[in-house]
């Protein structure tokens, strides 16, 4: 090879260099297993020594949250339980778990009870309570004696940070409740780092901060009977998305579908939708009531669904109905850009 030759090589290599390292974003990821699903957090344009300690920080607070509101492992919320279930009638608790109580029973209000973390006893009938969990369907009566015990959000009497209630078949499940409220934590976390763009992601429940450098954070939309996304969304800073599906906790039987999300009212798990997403503008419970409310519209019918987002304030909602077939509030139709 003549010198020209080389220079040339090396000039062709040089440049594809520096290409690489232009098309390389400052992002930072980091991943983890909480709340019995895949954590990620993705930190763009801080440097990783800053990103390496925000994101830790933000796991630490997840492992706490885990052991604080785990549902049937050693928790304050079992000792909660536990003490209602003896029959005590003045129980003490933390700031944290009387404000998670406060906003669960004004949130449970709203939905007519169809959001209820207060069955955690049909949950547990159904198996739910355990890391895995084996195919099979109560027997009917047992169903029928606990939907009969209506246990609800109402039947706690919250006073500063004593708890009461003359129904012993309160047992608080906060499963459907907890990842969203660690998105505002994750949030809250990061800006006082001084993290200013990222995006963290809980199963699917995701929150968004500023942007990924020039471009919006932009969200897939689980296929709830397939792979891949039926859609995509792009988030604003401090928006936040949760999903509601049947498709990741669930069991079969003599081919039906059994999954976690129950419906109080019958006792049985939801049918009437594979899965429903919910995206809340910026605020500080932006997360723990994307988490919240996508419950009650995954329970309802499809004539329903529509007006019942309506009267809990919901402007952007995606349902997946029982059939497959998509539909969105008007203001989501602009929003999200869908596959199929």
């Amino acid at each position: 090879m003549d010198c020209g030759s080389r220079l040339r090589g090396w000039l062709f290599a040089s440049l594809c260099l520096l290409l690489a390292a232009c098309g390389r974003a400052p992002l930072y990821s980091e991943e983890a297993f909480v709340f019995g699903t895949r954590v990620e957090l993705q930190i763009y344009g801080a440097g990783d020594a800053r990103a390496r300690e925000a994101a830790g920080r933000v796991l630490r607070e997840f492992d706490r949250l885990h052991r604080t509101l785990h549902a049937w492992q050693p928790s304050e919320l079992t000792a909660l339980n536990q003490a209602i279930a003896r029959g005590e009638r003045d129980v003490a608790v933390s700031d944290e778990l009387a404000y998670l109580i406060h906003h669960a029973q004004k949130t449970a209000a709203a939905s007519d009870d169809l959001f209820n973390p207060a069955m955690g006893k049909l949950i547990a009938a159904w198996g739910f309570h355990a890391d895995t969990y084996a195919p099979r369907v109560p027997q009917a009566q047992q169903i029928a004696q606990l939907v009969a015990q209506r246990p609800r959000m109402a039947d706690l009497h919250l006073t500063g940070t004593r708890v009461s209630t003359t129904n012993p078949a309160v047992q608080l499940d906060f499963g459907g409740y907890a990842k969203g409220y660690a998105l505002d934590r994750a949030a809250a976390i990061l800006r006082e780092q001084g993290i200013e763009n990222a995006l963290v992601n809980i199963g699917g429940n995701v929150i968004a901060l500023g942007t990924k450098g020039s471009q919006p954070w932009r969200v897939g939309i689980a296929n709830p009977r397939g792979t891949g996304a039926i859609g995509m969304v792009e988030l604003s800073d401090g928006e936040a998305i949760g999903t509601s599906g049947d498709y990741q906790r669930y069991f079969e039987v003599q081919g039906t579908r059994y999954c976690h999300v129950l419906d109080g009212r019958s006792g049985y798990p939801a049918r009437a939708a594979q899965a429903v997403t919910v995206l809340m503008p910026k605020g500080p419970q932006a997360g723990l009531l994307s988490d919240a409310l996508s419950k009650p519209l995954f329970l309802v019918e499809a004539s329903e669904w529509q007006a019942r987002a309506q009267s809990l304030g919901l402007d952007y909602a995606l349902r997946v109905d029982a059939d497959g077939k998509s539909d969105t509030t008007p203001k989501m139709r602009d929003r999200v850009k869908l596959g199929r």
